[in-house]
Order: structure tokens, then sequence, then C-alpha cells
């Protein structure tokens, strides 16, 4: 029986001892197997984290090489906002200012060039900082600073030293639109002879000026009002490219307010081209831009001074009102011929700009298109409803009543299938402003702007 017994337990431990063999080798197995494992995934560690050390290696050259270029366009970036100039730079840029370009009645331009070979104009404003300076040194940066357009002056930069003021402009190669304009020697170039340009320049020139005066009144963050558009104000490149320049009587204003409540009458502009409603005690809009403009249409078709007082026939001395005259009795021929240069392919394109300039020198400003309508009327992308009388005012026999805005007279309207479908002619006076002078409306005496 004990025989018996011992077998048995023999035999159970010799099946234990196999079970727990075979258990000890799977286990032994299963070990190499993590221990493997995790040794691969090591390898595969190693290879990651070194492929990503060639690939950042990479990324570092490529940024070396790549480093220059972004520098250079963050510097550009940073230079469209105008510089600070001190008085030592503005002296030597301009050789000590010695190559005068013109004056005016804030200051005088000099000619200059940037370290950078960069021409410049360098208008240095009067020591004596008055009120009319200082508001001008402001509204030049507060407006033209923060803007940049095709068809307007760039400004560089400024400088506001105890002794210096100025402000440093793109230098524009062939100056102001003045000089190409009038029959007097006035603005001639070198040697006294002018370059007398072909109509469909002038044509072109109106179209950017009015372009740039648009961007102003409707493409800014902010609305601006320039309150001196003129020909002096119109410089030219090398290829004639116009840029509206001298925001020295520039203000910005509200989109969501019309008016320019800050400014009512008291005479501001240059006369001859500044608006009625500037000369009167009544609120001011970008409508006085239109007003300037479509004067400055008048000139550029007769290629002469709206106001010219040695013409020997009297109804010819006031422009404006001699053409209105001629349009009135259907006599487009006289104006066209008045208009030097003018051939027959461009004939309509001069009864255009004077259409349009009829419009835009409506004594009522709501009565005057804005300068989008303005631009795609003198392109012929809009017609022109034929315009009403702007000179009432004048043609009244000089009574204080025919100078009296009046709801009846000198308004219209235009309608278009496009953005602007016209402008306002619901006006009417509150009151009766007072008659503006011959000075006022024509500009005899003076070509300088009046502020108050």
């Amino acid at each position: 029986m004990s025989a018996a017994v011992t077998a048995t337990v023999s035999a159970v431990c010799a099946t234990v001892a196999v079970v727990i063999t075979i258990l000890m080798i799977r286990g032994c197995r299963r070990w190499r197997w993590k221990v493997y494992k995790k040794f691969m995934a090591k390898i595969s560690d190693e290879v990651n984290r070194r492929n990503r050390e060639l690939e950042a290696c990479a990324a570092v050259n490529d940024v070396v090489i790549e480093i220059g270029p972004v520098e250079k366009f963050l510097h550009e970036i940073l230079n469209e906002k105008p510089m600070r100039f001190s008085s030592e730079q503005l002296a030597s840029c301009t050789g000590d200012y010695s190559t005068e370009l013109g004056s005016g009645g804030f200051g005088v331009v000099y000619k200059g060039e940037l370290p950078n070979g960069l021409p410049v104009a360098v208008k240095v404003l009067k020591v004596s900082m008055n009120k009319k300076v200082q508001e001008g040194f402001m509204a030049e940066i507060g407006t033209i600073g923060r803007t940049y357009h095709v068809h307007l002056v760039r400004l560089y930069g400024f400088c506001f030293d105890p002794n210096t003021k100025a402000l440093v402009y793109e230098y524009l190669e062939n100056g102001s639109l003045e000089k190409y304009l009038y029959r007097d020697g006035e603005g001639a170039g070198e040697g006294g002879r002018k370059e007398r340009l072909e109509w469909r320049t002038l044509h072109s020139i109106a179209i950017g000026t009015a372009k740039g005066i648009r961007y102003l009144h409707e493409e800014c963050q902010q609305r601006i009002v320039h309150y001196d558009i003129k020909p002096a104000n119109i410089l030219l490149t090398a290829d004639f490219t116009p840029k509206v320049a001298d925001f020295g009587l520039a203000r910005l204003g509200e989109r969501e307010n019309p008016h320019m409540s800050s400014l009512t009458g008291g005479g501001r502009g240059t006369p001859g081209y500044a608006a009625p409603e500037l000369w009167m005690a009544l609120p001011t809009t970008e409508k006085c831009d239109v007003y300037s403009f479509g004067m400055v249409l008048f000139e550029i078709l007769g290629r002469r001074r709206n106001y010219d007082a040695q013409l020997e026939d009297e109804s010819r001395e006031w422009f404006p009102k001699w053409v209105w005259d001629k349009y009135e009795q259907g006599n487009m021929e006289s104006i066209v011929s008045a208009a030097a240069g003018v051939g027959e392919a461009d004939r309509e394109k001069a009864e255009t700009m004077c259409k349009v300039a009829l419009w835009c020198v409506q004594f009522q400003p709501s009565a005057r298109p804005t300068m989008s309508s303005v631009v795609r009327m003198l392109e012929g992308e809009m017609a022109i409803v034929p315009p009403v009388n702007p000179f009432h005012y004048v043609s009244g026999g000089g009574s204080s009543s025919s100078w009296a805005l009046s709801s009846g007279t000198g308004t219209g309207t235009f309608t278009s299938s496009s953005r602007d479908t016209g402008w306002d002619n619901k006006v009417s006076a509150a009151s009766t402003p007072r008659k503006p002078t011959d000075e006022m409306v024509k500009g005899v005496k003076s070509t300088e702007p009046v502020t108050t």
C-alpha cells in the first residue's frame, strides 16, 4: 500500500515539475519578447529623435536663408508710416537746403535725397508755429500720413525740432498741373519753356485726380475732406500721373456723420476754387471738394485761369459762367473750340468734362455728384442728365434774394443702376446766406488758401 502511494506521489511531483517547467519556459519567452519590443521601441525612438533633429536643422537653415527677405519686408512695412527726422538729417539730405523747388503761404519746399538715394521734397514750415501753421502741420500728418494711394502724394516723414518744422514728401518730377494750364509765364520750366500737354493726357490727369479724391471721401477708414483742391495742389510724376498734395487744410470725419460740424463758414480754402458754403454760415461736407474739382475741370477744359480780367470780351472773363451760357444756348461747338487741342476723336470726352464740371459746381452741395459718380461719368460709364444752371446766384442781378439757397433752383437728380443711385435733390434753405464777393467766387486777388 505504501509503495502505491509513493508511486502516485512521485508521478504527481513529476507532473507538477513538468508543468512548472513549461510555464517557466513560456514566461521566459514572453519576457524575452517584451525585452525585444522595448529594445526595438528604443531604437525606433532614437531614430525618430535623430530624424527630428535633422528636420529641425534643415528648418533652421531655411530660416537663416529667409531671414534677409523677411527683415527687408518688415523694414519696408515699418517705413510706410511717417518717420521722424532730425534737423541735422534734413540739412544733410537737402545739401543745407541748396535747391529750392518753390514756396507758399506756409513755408519753402526744397529738393533732397535720402541716404538710400530716394529723391524727396522737403517742405520747411515757418519757424513761428502760429495756430494756422500748427493746424496745417498736424493735418498733414494726421490725414495723408495714414493713407496710401497711387493718386495721393506720399508723406515719408516729418521733423519737429525746436528750430526746424518740416514735412518730407515723395519728389514728383513734373511739378504741379498749374504750370501746364495757363498762357502766362507762371510755372515755366527751365529756359522759360513750358511743355504743352495733349488733351488726352489732361483728360487722364482729370480722371486720376478724381480717383484720388474719391479715395479720400469714400475708401479711407475715416473720411478725409481736402478743402483746397486746385491745380497747384495736383502734382505730376514723370509720366504725368496725378497725385493730390498739400493736406494742410484737410480734416478727418466720421463716416456716420456727413457734416464736418467743426467747420462752418469763415472762408476756408482758396478763392476761386472754394465752394460757396465755405464762405457762409453753413455746415460743410466732402461736397466742398467736388465743387473745387469742378473748377479745376473748367481750367483743364479751357487751358486758362477761370477768371482772366485781361480778356477784351467781358463775357469770357469768368470762364465757368461763359461755358454755362454757351451750354444753355446749345452751342457746344464754341465750348469745344475753346478747349484747345481737342480733336474730333476727343470731342465727346470734352463735352462730357463740360457737363461734369457744371454738375460739380452746383450752388447747393446736395445737387453735386459724389466723386465715385464723377469718376464713372468721366470714364463714360454713367450717362449724364443735362445739368441745370449752377450760377443762378450770379445771373439774378445781384439782389440778396438771388443769392439765397432755394429748393427750386440749382438742383437736379441723377439715377443709375450702379451702387450710387444719384445725389439728393431735396434741399431747402433754412436761412439766406451772405453774398460772396467777386474775390471769393473768382479768386481775383489771391490763389493762396485762406483759413480761419
